[in-house]
């Protein structure tokens, strides 16, 4: 699920690999989209970053909000995972390299939440974790995709993807301004989020989150917003 966006249930080709996909996106609040991140970054620099697997937890982001492009809808929230057969979907339409060298980091099991971008009010929805390890992205070899990529080839695929499955929602929506305020006070003060890749690499539509940071983030479902 791309930067992550995603794609509707039934957008997908008939699916040959596994679940039907979806297709991810940044936020508007300081976020480049897929294209630009392709463009900005190189594949050599992000290969240098994510050659290996630092985290064991994550943070994908999706738009839970219509929006079409080449004529089809690229909505895909939490709810929509949450709909699909056994809750599983496959990440497609990342088309970044650093967040697809994340994708192929990923182990079966590791916890990511699930981010909505790009619509009234970004922010994590919920959990889901990773039911099959980084495959190549159909979409990279479908014409009509949003997410067609000419260069890739069959026998050499730039693009990966993996299937994510649906754990829980959270307890209670947690906003991008919330982050954002504890963000500027850790920085300040040394605490969980001062380096926090939502706001230091804000393009990016998977990234990786420390332990201390997913812990953080969990204990503020149990408090009042800020």
């Amino acid at each position: 699920m791309p930067r992550v966006r995603k794609r509707p249930a039934g957008a997908a080709r008939p699916d040959k690999k596994g679940p039907k996909g979806k297709r991810t996106k940044t936020d508007n609040q300081g976020e480049a989209s897929a294209k630009v991140e392709n463009s900005s970054l190189q594949e050599t620099s992000a290969s240098k970053d994510c050659g290996k697997n630092l985290s064991s937890y994550w943070l994908m982001k999706s738009e839970p909000e219509s929006r079409l492009e080449k004529g089809i809808d690229v909505k895909f929230s939490i709810e929509d995972l949450k709909a699909q057969p056994k809750q599983t979907a496959c990440w497609d339409g990342v088309r970044n390299y650093q967040a697809r060298n994340f994708l192929r980091a990923m182990k079966l099991e590791e916890e990511a939440f699930f981010y909505h971008s790009n619509c009234r009010e970004p922010g994590i929805a919920g959990l889901m974790k990773i039911v099959k390890e980084a495959y190549p992205d159909h979409t990279q070899f479908e014409k009509n995709s949003p997410h067609y990529d000419p260069s890739s080839k069959e026998d050499n695929p730039k693009w990966s993807m993996v299937d994510v499955q649906f754990v829980r929602m959270m307890k209670r929506f947690i906003p991008l301004a919330e982050l954002k305020t504890y963000h500027q006070a850790h920085r300040a003060t040394g605490g969980p989020l001062k380096n926090m890749a939502l706001f230091t690499r804000q393009r990016l539509s998977v990234q990786p989150l420390t332990q201390e940071e997913f812990d953080f983030i969990l204990s503020l479902e149990e408090k009042e917003p800020s």
